[in-house]
């Protein structure tokens, strides 16, 4: 679960809650393949890659688009 940075908070800079799961959960599965690629079972980093998605998009590196 994410607890840093908030939920509502994250909701609010994509548009809904609905959308940052959708947002969040492609994220992490990309950050997860491309460890994967480069021969990792979990990131290098020893972050989960939810939390990393959540981080992202507070820091304003992972926005939403309508595609």
């Amino acid at each position: 679960m994410i607890h840093k940075p908030p939920i509502d908070q994250l909701a609010d800079k994509i548009g809904s809650k609905y959308e940052l799961c959708i947002v969040t959960s492609k994220r992490a599965r990309q950050l997860m393949e491309q460890a994967q690629n480069q021969g990792y079972t979990e990131l290098p980093s020893k972050e989960k890659p939810l939390s990393v998605a959540a981080q992202e998009i507070e820091d304003g590196k992972l926005i939403a688009t309508n595609d």
